[in-house]
């Protein structure tokens, strides 16, 4: 490997630290859930506030980031996200209150909407084209790293919590283990803001700065002296054509020429959410604990989540560049789709049964003679157990035990539940998740790109806060085999318009790119 590819994936693999910041911090939630709800008293849609309310903010940053970007440059902003990270990660570990847990968690996410946009964007104008899927995927494979140890330190805090060794009580790790979860982000965040110096500024920026000869500079650093001179060449003609154009607004991306690449992109970014990843993701233990396996077991099978999470981005970054986006996005939505319906099919079977010894069984602070009013009845759906469980203790005793209930009771086959959430996550970690963010990063003219990006990416995030926010909810409302067969059915529909709309973007530069999909305005 030449020096040059080594410098490039330097610099890529520094910039996509962004992306473990963005995945670490949305899904440690998913482990932190089990014990705010109880602490705080908080009712369904609370506790979907907690989860969601940081991609609330990261909208708010998509919006602010992607112009700030074009004004003061990619690599400061990610700095900003940096200390924003940071200030995050121990506000929300030292929340006294649910309130303050909140504005905490939506600072965060001011640092994750401007990460989701600035990073990947920053690597596709500094990658050589061949290789620019690849390292676009970077960012991608660094959110499902961070998302991966997420649900790994979330497990390793629960554990630590039961150990008996001084050590361990001196930390707090039982007493305060949510904070501890959410407290260790700031270790990376701290590392990504001093990382950055060494990262150079964006070459087709700093040429839409008047700064040629710099631009000239950092091209050079990844590519041949003449493919570099060549390519800045390239960008400043693009540049030269649009310099009697007014300064991209919001509004350029409305015009008539961007039609196309627009519905592309909105349409992608809208139907990605609809399927319900961030749901799975966010809430892996909390699913888990449906199938009445338990709190430990649930988050060890969070853990697997996120390593198949892993390895099937990795599998993208392979196959992006060699087999083309479009073949990974129609393959992934059908195996999407399929895994949602067999999950579906899973919780549809689902029985829940509280024998006598299972009773006797349970802890003591469960009410034993209400409960027993329950023995050998057969509930054919998780909502009617529920429901009975409620008419049975009472609300806030229902909701407290519920887990430890719906262990003692499920029947189910958990295996087949794995099977659909493992493919599920597999499918979508080689598909739409990743490659989402190559198109969003070649579809748009350069002019533009900043203002075009923060805008797809701000539906795309608006989607998934309200799949994050209503999905306690709707588990409550729909039941859990009608919520994953919703989802599997937005994953048909998107699988439709893929086949049939979206183009191949693969081995073309941007310039190329834009000349193809984007009609100049007379």
């Amino acid at each position: 490997m030449s020096k040059k590819q080594l410098y490039t994936i330097r610099i890529a693999a520094i910039v996509a630290l962004g992306g473990f910041l963005l995945g670490f911090d949305a899904s440690v939630i998913s482990g932190v859930v089990k014990f705010i709800e109880p602490e705080f008293n908080l009712s369904k849609i609370q506790l979907g506030w907690a989860v969601s309310s940081i991609t609330l903010t990261a909208a708010l940053g998509m919006i602010v980031a992607g112009p700030m970007s074009d004004k003061y440059g990619r690599r400061r902003i990610l700095k900003f996200a940096a200390i924003f990270f940071t200030i995050s990660a121990v506000g929300s570990a030292l929340a006294g209150s649910f309130f303050w847990l909140i504005v905490f968690r939506m600072i965060g996410g001011l640092a994750v909407g401007a990460a989701l946009i600035i990073a990947p964007m920053y690597i596709a104008e500094v990658a050589p084209s061949e290789k620019r899927g690849q390292l676009v995927s970077f960012n991608q494979l660094n959110i499902v790293l961070g998302i991966s140890i997420a649900f790994f330190t979330n497990y390793l805090i629960l554990k630590l919590g039961n150990f008996d060794a001084e050590w361990a009580k001196s930390m707090g790790f039982s007493k305060w283990n949510w904070r501890w979860m959410l407290g260790l982000e700031a270790f990376p965040a701290i590392l990504y803001f001093f990382g950055l110096f060494m990262v150079p500024r964006s070459p087709r920026w700093l040429m839409t700065q008047n700064r040629k000869y710099e631009a000239i500079e950092v091209m050079k650093k990844v590519v041949s002296d003449d493919d570099a001179n060549s390519q800045i060449d390239e960008v400043e003609r693009s540049i030269v054509a649009d310099q009697n154009k007014e300064k991209s607004v919001l509004g350029d991306i409305f015009k008539k020429s961007m039609r196309k690449v627009i519905i592309i992109g909105l349409i992608v970014g809208i139907f990605q959410q609809l399927v319900g990843i961030n749901a799975v993701l966010f809430y892996a233990p909390m699913i888990f604990e449906q199938t009445g396996i338990g709190t430990d077991a649930s988050f060890v099978q969070a853990i697997l989540v996120g390593v198949t999470n892993l390895i099937f981005t990795i599998i993208a970054m392979l196959a992006i560049d060699k087999f083309g986006r479009k073949p990974l996005l129609i393959i992934g939505m059908a195996g999407i789709a399929i895994s949602l319906f067999v999950l579906s099919h899973g919780f549809n079977k689902a029985t829940y049964t509280l024998t006598h010894s299972e009773i006797e069984k349970l802890p003591k602070e469960i009410n034993h003679e209400q409960i027993l009013q329950l023995e050998g009845q057969v509930f054919d759906s998780d909502l009617t157990f529920k429901k009975a469980l409620v008419e049975t203790l009472g609300q806030e005793s229902a909701a407290v035990h519920e887990v430890t209930l719906i262990t003692a009771s499920a029947k189910m086959n958990t295996l087949l539940i794995l099977i659909g959430i493992i493919g599920f996550v597999g499918a979508f970690a080689m598909s739409i998740g990743p490659v989402m963010w190559v198109l969003f990063s070649e579809l748009f003219p350069n002019k533009i790109r900043g203002v075009a990006i923060s805008f797809v990416g701000l539906v795309n995030l608006g989607v998934a806060f309200l799949v994050q926010l209503l999905f306690p909810w709707e588990l409550s409302i729909l039941g859990n085999a009608m919520t994953f067969f919703v989802f599997g059915v937005f994953a048909v529909l998107g699988f439709v318009f893929i086949w049939f709309k979206v183009p191949e973007t693969k081995g073309k530069s941007l310039e190329q790119l834009e000349a193809m999909l984007v009609k100049r305005d007379k």
